[in-house]
């Protein structure tokens, strides 16, 4: 057995650990991990106290997969709701599609009777509230928001730059793995943009056949290079686990243009291997690891590759407001 998840799943991760150990399937486990880092509201970029969008809403994006029958779920832009990885769930489990979006998440999700609950907490309403202030042109406040939002959105740099969209991936006693996302994405990002976290094969992907695969970071990369069923398809090809994501990266290398920022790839294989890599990291991309026969997960630095000069957004408001703590 075996469970990973990046930096910002540390409130849950000896959840999963525990559920493995009790017997439950990889896909149980996962979840009831996740569910308690969207509950936590120091962690800023998923669920409850995520950045909200350029309107002053926190949008929520979130995915499942389950290795041993290839079903997904998945939901974006989704707000008003606590729990974006449960409802991801039950679209697997109730529906014949595998992606809801927008207003058909929410429609869905109060079918379905899940939680509702505030998702803007204080710091965040006042960080937006600041920034709407100082950022934001007086004739367009006073039209807002029927306002052009695209060079606005420009200023939406990745809030996962050290803090990132949860992913957890595991595999239980009976061999079976599962991977799951959560996140509340770009801080000021255009309303309705979807990162890779709901998008299986770029976000992430489980196969338990191999392996599985999961990403933090930019999403636009993730998306661009179909990340992670590239990692599980090269292990499909006979690579090892660290060779599937070292191919992976060096398929990063070939996007040009658009926004090329930090990526983290995790993965693990069939056989209980694993292999995580910040792409462009910092030496805080760490990621909590636990094995059969450990006490407790324990928190482990990526291994870090440079694939350009200049990875870093260039400071916004919405850092500069970050910065001080809001």
């Amino acid at each position: 057995m075996i469970a990973i998840s990046n930096n910002e799943g540390g409130s849950g991760i000896g959840a999963t650990a525990r559920e493995l150990l009790d017997g439950a399937r990889a896909l149980d486990a996962i979840e009831a991990g996740v569910r308690l880092v969207e509950a936590d509201e120091s962690v800023r970029t998923v669920g409850r106290g995520g950045w909200p969008n350029l309107l002053g809403e926190v949008e929520l994006d979130a995915s499942v997969m389950d290795g041993s029958t290839l079903r997904t779920g998945a939901i974006g832009a989704l707000g008003g709701y606590l729990h974006p990885i449960s409802i991801a769930r039950q679209v697997m489990e109730r529906l014949p599609h595998v992606l809801l979006v927008g207003e058909g998440a929410r429609r869905f999700a109060a079918e379905i009777g899940a939680e509702a609950g505030e998702l803007l907490m204080p710091h965040a309403r006042t960080a937006w509230a600041r920034w709407f202030a100082d950022e934001v042109g007086e004739a367009d406040r006073a039209a807002w928001p029927d306002v052009p939002m695209a060079e606005l959105c420009k200023q939406a740099i990745d809030p996962e730059i050290g803090r990132d969209t949860t992913v957890f991936l595991a595999q239980d006693k009976a061999g079976h793995i599962g991977a799951g996302t959560s996140t509340s994405g770009w801080g000021w990002k255009y309303p309705g943009r979807l990162g890779d976290s709901p998008i299986i094969g770029a976000g992430s992907y489980a196969d338990t056949r191999y392996g599985a695969c999961a990403c933090t970071g930019v999403g636009e990369m993730s998306i661009r290079a179909g990340t992670a069923r590239a990692v599980v398809l090269y292990m499909k090809m006979g690579m090892s686990v660290e060779e599937a994501v070292h191919e992976a990266v060096d398929d990063m290398r070939a996007l040009k243009g658009g926004l090329i920022g930090r990526v983290t790839i995790h993965a693990i294989d069939a056989a209980g291997g694993h292999k995580v890599v910040a792409v462009n990291g910092l030496p805080e991309n760490h990621y909590w690891l636990w094995r059969e026969g450990e006490a407790a997960p324990a928190s482990h630095p990526a291994e870090i590759i440079a694939i350009s000069d200049d990875p870093a957004p260039k400071p916004t408001a919405h850092r500069r407001y970050e910065r001080l703590g809001l």
